[in-house]
């Protein structure tokens, strides 16, 4: 017994280069995601915000089936859910709940707009930070510093959006502001209540490329159920897709973008924990205010409740920031090490490949490999997004496409870069 336990046990490098991982996929993950909300700005030209969701989660579900085949490949995936086919049913309870909080913020968007509803639905940290405590032993023997560095950065995050709810009551149109809000921090607790399955499933050992594959099957039925609900069946539903189709390539495209920020945040949370892993993320709320204002134009009208907004949103970043730098020190990776231990006793999972996983290695599964079905798998997807771009049109926004460039050029350079750490100091584990 005590070879293996010796062997598995990580050096103090090993995890300091397991944090580092976790935070740049933090910040990339923050990056794509909030890049990932501009198209939902159709909603603005007269989109349904259903045909806007399901749009999107059609595209994350293209995504996802073709990303983890092209990095790790299929029978990677389904070795990989040979060892833990009970989080089957946690994914996609995971995706269901991802698709209502999703649709959620679509309405928020419409009602008081990007830059003000991202950091609201962003109070999910808040609940990341419980969670993370209360089942899964993060925090535990961290000591005082770091117990400060998490609370007084939950305390500044909820100060943060205490100003930005405050400024959504003078800027959303009249009547709606209190919806458009609801909607927000609806869409934030629904995403807190998320993560449990993500954290679950990777002291468990899953790997986040095959947690996210399956995810997707409750996000795709979830978002299908609802729209046929909203718009009263599909007649009607079909009618506004057909309207919609010059700008459904947009919107598939931004599906596309959510996974790849995504696939960051499952590295982030599985690598720090969600409790530092969510906030980290959450840096998306400066990505969706820099592309609200800089390039959609919002808030201009108000130099007042511009500089609100953008205090708050730098508020709630600083507090973000603080529960970033409180890494896990040792001490509390053990007590994760704990909580691994009692999800592979529970489910009868063999602990060697529990812990070789937690640390970022392959333990014992099987090894990456392409096959003609992942190649077939990327060329269907491509198809489809191919078409639909052929048939799209340049929707007629108000916006700034100098800055959409430069905004774009820096989540490329976040995804180089983050993307190369990642591989090399995990194998995408």
């Amino acid at each position: 017994m005590a070879g293996p336990q010796a062997k598995l046990a990580p050096s103090s490098s090993r995890l300091r280069t397991l944090q580092m991982v976790g935070i740049l996929s933090g910040f990339a993950a923050g990056a794509w995601l909030g890049g990932a909300e501009a198209p939902t700005k159709l909603v603005n030209i007269g989109i349904s915000p259903m045909v806007v969701s399901l749009a999107m989660v059609t595209g994350v579900f293209l995504a996802r089936w073709t990303l983890p085949a092209l990095i790790h490949g299929t029978s990677y995936v389904r070795a990989d859910i040979g060892k833990t086919p009970h989080l089957l049913i946690w994914a996609i309870l995971a995706g269901c709940i991802w698709s209502v909080a999703n649709t959620l913020t679509i309405f928020a968007i419409r009602e008081i707009g990007l830059s003000i509803a991202f950091p609201l639905w962003n109070s999910n940290s808040l609940l990341g930070i419980f969670w993370g405590f209360l089942l899964f032993n993060e925090l535990r023997n961290a000591g005082a510093k770091k117990w400060l560095g998490v609370v007084g950065g939950a305390l500044l995050m909820f100060a943060g959006a205490v100003i930005l709810a405050l400024v959504s009551a003078t800027q959303a149109p009249a009547g709606h502001a209190a919806r458009g809000v609801a909607a927000a921090l609806g869409a934030g607790v629904l995403w807190g209540t998320m993560y449990i399955p993500y954290r679950k499933a990777y002291l468990t050992g899953m790997n986040p490329l095959s947690f996210v594959t399956f995810f997707t099957v409750g996000e795709l039925g979830m978002m299908l159920t609802l729209s046929l609900a909203y718009t009263g069946g599909v007649g009607p539903l079909w009618a506004e897709l057909v309207r919609a189709k010059p700008v459904l390539f947009w919107l598939l495209l931004g599906g596309f973008v959510w996974v790849v920020g995504d696939i960051f945040q499952q590295f982030a949370a599985k690598y720090v924990g969600i409790s530092r892993g969510i906030p980290l993320s959450n840096t998306n709320q400066l990505w969706g205010l820099a592309w609200g204002i800089l390039v959609f134009g919002e808030l201009h009208a108000s130099g007042d409740a511009l500089m609100r907004v953008v205090g708050g949103s730098l508020l709630m970043a600083a507090g973000a920031g603080a529960i970033a730098l409180s890494s896990a020190n040792e001490s509390e990776q053990d007590r994760w090490k704990e909580a691994a231990e009692r999800e592979s006793a529970r489910y009868g999972i063999d602990s060697d490949h529990v812990h070789a996983r937690l640390y970022g290695e392959q333990g014992e599964s099987a090894v990456p490999k392409r096959t003609a079905t992942d190649w077939i798998l990327a060329a269907i997807a491509t198809a489809i997004i191919a078409a639909f771009g052929f048939v799209a049109e340049v929707p007629h926004l108000n916006a700034n496409w100098g800055w959409a460039v430069v905004l774009i050029v820096a989540m490329l350079a976040l995804l180089v870069g983050s993307g190369i750490a990642l591989w090399r100091g995990t194998r995408f584990s």
